[in-house]
């Protein structure tokens, strides 16, 4: 397979398309090689509009997904990102060549091994992984410019983690419970001032260790 063509269609088919407009956006995501942060098995799908399955219920987020993240936390070389949510490192990477440190936190040992494999050797500056639960945000590295949520909330967006933001920062995150699941944005204007805003509508796993509804029994 040619990696580097099925690399410029998806930006030509799937990304723009999807309203993805952002040149920095667009140029981080042809830079970035998303076929070695593929698990083997999957390898021939890299570019696909799919989810690619992951560990513990966890997917990678298709490329077009991805695109609207990163335009809409609207980044800049100065900030500092937060990325809840590791994975293989994908996200990892495109958010390195879009700002100025990306502290990323993983809670599943293996998949933060796979992440630092995929990552070494691609001179990514100002970047910090870490093995932890980060739901409920890190405080170690707060306050963030942005903060990139991989996963859901099935209860909402938790206020600890929005509190991690600086004056100004936008968090993007998934929240509800399938099949009723939306992309949201929330920027912080003040010390308990916030605004949301819905992006758009899809279906994304879980954090492990979210808050979950309560299943009532009959």
């Amino acid at each position: 397979m040619n990696f580097q063509l099925a690399r410029s269609n998806m930006v030509a088919q799937q990304v723009r398309p999807w309203h993805v407009l952002s040149e920095q956006v667009l140029s981080a995501l042809l830079q970035v090689q998303r076929e070695n942060f593929v698990p083997m098995a999957y390898h021939n799908l890299a570019y696909s509009d799919t989810d690619i399955p992951l560990s513990e219920g966890q997917t990678m987020l298709p490329p077009k997904i991805v695109g609207r993240a990163l335009q809409a936390l609207d980044l800049t070389m100065q900030d500092k990102v937060l990325e809840v949510g590791t994975g293989t490192g994908y996200v990892t990477a495109c958010l390195a060549k879009l700002v100025g440190e990306v502290v990323s936190v993983e809670i599943q040992p293996t998949l933060l091994v796979q992440a630092q494999a995929n990552l070494k050797g691609l001179n990514l500056r100002h970047l910090t992984l870490s093995q932890g639960d980060a739901v409920f945000g890190w405080d170690e590295h707060a306050p963030y410019d942005a903060i990139f949520v991989t996963g859901s909330y099935p209860l909402g967006v938790p206020e600890k983690i929005c509190e991690q933001l600086r004056t100004g920062g936008k968090l993007f995150a998934f929240t509800g419970v399938e099949p009723t699941m939306r992309a949201v944005l929330i920027e912080r204007h003040g010390k308990s001032q916030y605004s949301t805003n819905t992006l758009f509508e899809t279906v994304v796993p879980a954090l492990i260790h979210a808050p979950q509804p309560k299943i009532f029994q009959f």
